[in-house]
């Protein structure tokens, strides 16, 4: 099965670092980098707001918990975002692709 995985990221350089890190152990396919995105969210009982990158990660379930465990050696945030969702179908050439791409 294959995921999509939302990470939200304190500045472009850092969405970048990630990028290349996840790109690099082949633990992602393709990266896409939303540069900057408004947040608004809880954090420490009050609402915060913050400009942030966006990063879009196409990956496999079965990838999951390394990508987790590596994008938390590189994150700034004490609890970073990280949220995955099924890939429910698509084109089959960019599945095939995802595949090869990616750690079996």
């Amino acid at each position: 099965m294959y995921i999509i995985v939302f990470i939200t990221c304190q500045n472009l350089e850092e969405a970048r670092k990630i990028a290349k890190a996840l790109l690099s152990k082949r633990l992602a396919a393709c990266i896409n980098i939303l540069p900057q995105i408004e947040s608004f969210y809880w954090w420490k009982n009050k609402i915060e707001e913050s400009k942030e990158a966006l990063l879009l990660i196409k990956s496999k379930t079965s990838l999951l918990n390394e990508l987790i465990n590596e994008v938390k050696l590189i994150h700034s945030y004490e609890t970073p975002e990280i949220i995955a969702l099924p890939i429910i179908g698509g084109y089959k050439n960019y599945i095939k692709w995802l595949d090869q791409e990616t750690l079996s």
